[in-house]
């Protein structure tokens, strides 16, 4: 199979940037569309085999006229949190997930990569979860030639997770937290990318769903504690039962951001964990190794210290 042209789907996203560095990194010619132009101007634009688009890929005609003349589509098009119109998880993971299939059949693209996440389910309690796992199934029924991700809880120097308790911790002095034994097992963006693009040529993947979990399994509380420790601010943790978990996540349901809805403490019931290894001989990074990278410049010393390497550089 001869690819030379991807087409990214919330390749301006977290993990979509670094999906599309490694794809230029290894030839690949990159059409990424995007709502928001300006949003990729640092990291896409300057890529020399990137083209960056102005588009919704909601409307079909619009996501035929991005595919066409591409060999291949990856679509990590996803939220977190259920919204309205296009921010909807039916609408984001569900109907998108329709629209790219057709769209491949219509424009007579076969390989697909497909974002899905690790306890995907068509029956599941968690509305996301439900959600991603009824994409998962259009994507199975259809006749291309695909490869489903299943990842956990995701990390990096930009997540929305590490960075959120570091935060959480940095303001308030005690962290009341919901779900302290939800377990997850942290897989590094960069892993994430190095897997889907080592199997768009690979043939042995096609048809096939693969659970992406990094090295280790911690509960949500030593998570919360080993940024703490990390970033100067560790706090006090108070755990909250099922009851309270559900009340706090209500309470923050109704504040802007929705940084915790009652979906995801429906979510955290399910171990976010597999016993599989990374395809294609990727290693997992540890967590330790790498985030006290970006994390530990969060203290006083760290800011610091990043002030005087940037001085340096500067002269």
């Amino acid at each position: 199979m001869i690819i030379n042209d991807v087409c990214v789907l919330g390749g301006s996203g977290f993990v979509g940037r670094h999906v599309c560095h490694q794809l230029v990194a290894r030839g690949y010619r990159v059409t990424v569309p995007t709502r928001d132009r300006e949003r990729a101007k640092d990291d896409l634009i300057p890529l020399p085999t990137a083209d960056v688009i102005t588009a919704n890929v909601h409307d079909p005609e619009t996501l035929v006229r991005l595919m066409r003349g591409c060999d291949a589509v990856i679509n990590l098009v996803g939220v977190l949190h259920d919204g309205r119109g296009n921010g909807s998880f039916q609408q984001a993971h569900v109907e998108l997930a329709r629209k790219v299939v057709e769209a491949c059949r219509r424009t007579g693209i076969r390989r697909l990569l497909h974002m899905s996440a690790l306890n995907a389910n068509p029956n599941a309690s968690s509305a996301y979860l439900r959600s991603k796992g009824e994409a998962e199934s259009i994507v199975r029924r259809s006749d291309l030639d695909f490869t489903i991700f299943r990842p956990s809880v995701i990390f990096g120097r930009e997540d929305h997770f590490l960075n959120l308790f570091a935060q959480l911790q940095r303001l308030f002095p005690v962290l009341f937290l919901a779900m302290p034994s939800a377990r997850f097992q942290p897989i590094f963006v960069e892993d994430v990318a190095a897997v889907f693009v080592a199997s768009l040529t690979r043939l042995e993947s096609f048809g096939l769903a693969y659970d992406l979990v990094g090295p280790k399994v911690y509960k949500l509380r030593e998570l919360v504690k080993y940024v703490g420790t990390l970033t100067g601010h560790r706090r006090p943790i108070i755990g909250l039962g099922p009851r309270f978990s559900y009340l706090q996540a209500f309470a923050m349901e109704l504040l802007p951001g929705k940084l915790m809805t009652r979906d995801n403490i429906e979510s955290m019931k399910l171990d976010s964990v597999s016993a599989t290894t990374l395809p294609f001989g990727v290693t997992p990074t540890a967590l330790e190794a790498v985030a006290p990278e970006w994390l530990a410049q969060r203290t006083p010393r760290g800011r610091y210290q990043l002030f005087r390497d940037r001085s340096h550089r500067v002269q």
